[in-house]
């Protein structure tokens, strides 16, 4: 007679797998049973006219009316600030290194120092002379730029 192909562990897998489905089963019905006794859902949330929830509605006399012509979808155009004028300054060259073609500005006015690069040179320039030149924003903040000689 030929034996059996299941071994003593393998009955035992399959009574824990079946006893395991079984008690799922159950908890699916026991949670069906206490939605439908229960209230029956979620509760409500509404939304105050600042934005908060709360469990109570809002009086209709606190509601604001808000026309859909006047909501703007998008990203809202930048308004040019005052540092981003193009007006010609005044000052005086702190640092320049020729051969890396970089330096440092100082502008009379508000003695804040602004990185110049030789690709916005008009004049060559020197430490020490006084210039004129136009701030214009780079990445890593502003830079001076159409740097020419002070007449």
């Amino acid at each position: 007679m030929a034996k059996s192909q299941q071994t003593f562990s393998k009955r035992e897998k399959e009574k824990k797998r079946q006893k395991k489905r079984e008690e799922k089963q159950k908890r699916k019905e026991a949670r069906k049973t206490e939605s439908k006794e229960g209230e029956g859902g979620i509760p409500f949330a509404y939304v105050d006219q600042y934005g908060n929830l709360t469990d109570t509605p809002t009086e209709p006399s606190e509601k604001e009316e808000i026309n859909a012509e006047d909501i703007v979808l998008g990203i809202p155009q930048k308004e040019e600030s005052e540092e981003e004028f193009d007006s010609v300054r005044k000052g005086k060259v702190a640092f320049f290194d020729d051969s890396k073609g970089f330096g440092f500005i100082m502008d009379v006015e508000t003695q804040e120092k602004h990185f110049v690069h030789v690709s916005g040179l008009i004049d060559e320039i020197k430490e020490n002379d006084k210039v004129t030149f136009e701030l214009e924003k780079g990445l890593k903040g502003m830079n001076a730029v159409r740097v020419s000689l002070q007449s």
